[in-house]
């Protein structure tokens, strides 16, 4: 079969002017990386237990919502870095926000779930509702 695609005069000349422009980041914004809540999610018969690692953040900044079934962890991030050369000073920061959700199987008992953050790892023990089931679709 033969390949059948157009031809486009505008990308030989954007091509030519600006190589790889498009598809890679800007060289002015390669040293700031956005902030990423990584997480680890297990369960036994009675609870969830939830790692997410957020470094560099203190504990006043996390924010935990449950509603349901569904976690949604926020954090506010305040990161800077500066260097003296000689005279001259030069700073690196990022502020922003990460936030990371998820749905469980089943819904979660807020009145005894618990929250620890130490070391950049917040813990999360969620125990599960009683008498909440995962709710499943028959397909017909």
């Amino acid at each position: 079969m033969a390949n059948l695609t157009r031809y486009n005069m505008l990308d030989d000349v954007f091509g030519d002017l600006m190589p790889g422009f498009f598809l890679r980041q800007p060289r002015l914004l390669e040293g700031v990386k956005e902030p990423e809540i990584k997480i680890d999610v297990s369960e036994n018969e009675n609870t969830y237990a939830i790692k997410a690692d957020i470094p560099g953040v203190s504990k006043e900044d996390i924010k935990v919502d449950v509603e349901g079934n569904q976690v949604t962890i926020t954090a506010e991030v305040k990161r800077s870095k500066e260097e003296t050369v000689g005279k001259a000073l030069r700073s690196e920061r990022y502020e922003g926000m990460a936030s990371r959700s998820f749905v469980l199987p089943t819904d979660v008992d807020m009145e005894s779930s618990r929250a620890r953050y130490a070391n950049g790892v917040l813990e999360l023990t969620l125990p599960k509702k009683a008498g909440s089931t995962a709710r499943k679709l028959a397909i017909q």
